[in-house]
């Protein structure tokens, strides 16, 4: 078995992924430009994290597969196309049929201005239990991961900090802003531009503002 942890970034097709962000006005192209770029800074940046062994994207969108086979990172189809917590249960249920797969986790998509270290130090915080670590505001997840051969069980949504918390999951306490900075409006991406965006979700936030 591999050490660390295997994370799954789910991502809804773009012409459904965060509504809440697009601009008035803003032309679909162009929201599905950010919405991409925000996904490929934070794969990028999970990728690069010390405990990360691999991380895979579920998604549907054949842009978005595009994309990240070209970064040379794996794509699973979201063939349930249920939801967000059946997408993931289906990439945990097929990573942890492979022998080298001990531990998996979930990381939103939507954490433009993660770093590294921030993620390390989570990971490592957590040990071997089951985790997660709330966002900003106090009610969202920003990263799941389930104890070492075990399901993940995700229950995301509303109120998913409290869920997680139900299932018996610890929560991460730290000073890891970056993580916990998930953007679903441009009032979260402000915030996250003021911690440091990643190079392409910078390029673009330039641009708008």
């Amino acid at each position: 078995m591999t050490t660390g942890s295997h994370l799954i970034v789910p991502i809804k097709p773009l012409h459904l992924a965060k509504t809440r962000l697009r601009a008035a006005g803003s032309a679909p192209a162009a929201h599905a430009a950010l919405v991409t770029s925000v996904a490929l800074d934070t794969v990028e940046a999970a990728r690069a994290a010390r405990g990360v062994a691999e991380v895979v994207v579920v998604t549907s969108d054949a842009r978005l597969t595009g994309e990240f086979a070209a970064m040379g990172v794996e794509v699973l189809p979201d063939t349930p196309s249920a939801g967000l917590n059946e997408a993931l249960r289906h990439a945990d249920a097929l990573l942890r049929a492979r022998a080298a797969v001990r531990r998996v986790g979930a990381l939103q998509a939507d954490l433009p201005a993660l770093r590294p270290e921030d993620l390390a130090d989570a990971l490592g915080a957590a040990g071997d239990d089951r985790s997660y670590c709330p966002d900003r505001q106090g009610t969202g997840t920003t990263l799941l991961l389930a104890e070492p051969c075990r399901p993940l069980e995700p229950r995301f949504g509303v109120g998913s900090s409290a869920a997680h918390e139900r299932s018996g999951a610890k929560t991460l306490h730290g000073p890891w802003d970056s993580l916990r900075c998930d953007v679903d409006t441009s009032d979260d991406l402000r915030a996250a531009n003021r911690l440091g965006l990643g190079p392409r979700t910078a390029r673009l936030v330039r641009a708008r503002w």
